[in-house]
C-alpha cells in the first residue's frame, strides 16, 4: 500500500462523497427554493425554533460568519424573522415564520427521495451515519 496514493486517502473519500451527496440534494430541494446549507437550518429550525443564533451556530457546527447570510436569505425569502432575544436583548434570537413551518410539509418528501437517488439500504444508511458520528467525535477530540 502506498501511504500516499489518492485513492487511499479517507480525506479524499469524504470529500469527494460529501461533494456528490450534495449533488443528489440539489434537484429535490430545488422545487422547495432551498440550497442544501439553507436546508441543514431549516431542519435545525423545524426541531429548536425558537432558538439563539449562537445555539443555531454550534448545532450546526458553523461559525457565525457563515451561518449570517444563510439566516439573511433565508429571511428575504420569508422562512424565519431574525430579532433580539426577549430574554437577553444582546442575543439574536431566529423564529419560523407562518411561511417556514408550512415548508416543513414539503421537505417531509425530501429524505425518501435522497435514499431513492443513492440507492443504497436504509440500514447501510444509518451504518454509514454512524459512522462518520465517531469521525466527527474524533476530529472533534482531537481539536481539543
Amino acid at each position: 500500500m502506498n501511504p500516499l496514493a489518492l485513492d487511499e486517502q479517507v480525506c479524499f473519500a469524504l470529500s469527494v462523497a460529501a461533494r456528490g451527496v450534495v449533488g443528489v440534494y440539489r434537484p429535490v430541494l430545488e422545487p422547495l427554493g432551498l440550497t442544501h446549507p439553507q436546508y441543514l437550518v431549516m431542519l435545525a429550525l423545524w426541531q429548536h425554533a425558537p432558538v439563539r443564533a449562537a445555539e443555531l451556530s454550534r448545532m450546526l457546527q458553523l461559525d457565525p460568519g457563515t451561518l449570517s447570510p444563510l439566516l439573511k436569505r433565508l429571511e428575504r425569502a420569508g422562512h424565519l424573522t431574525r430579532g433580539r432575544d426577549p430574554q437577553d436583548d444582546r442575543a439574536l434570537a431566529v423564529e419560523l415564520t407562518e411561511q417556514g413551518r408550512a415548508l416543513r410539509e414539503q421537505a417531509l418528501a425530501v429524505p425518501p427521495a435522497v435514499v431513492e437517488r443513492l440507492g443504497l439500504e436504509m440500514e447501510e444508511l444509518r451504518e454509514l451515519h454512524e459512522v462518520l458520528t465517531r469521525v466527527i467525535d474524533a476530529v472533534h477530540g482531537a481539536d481539543g
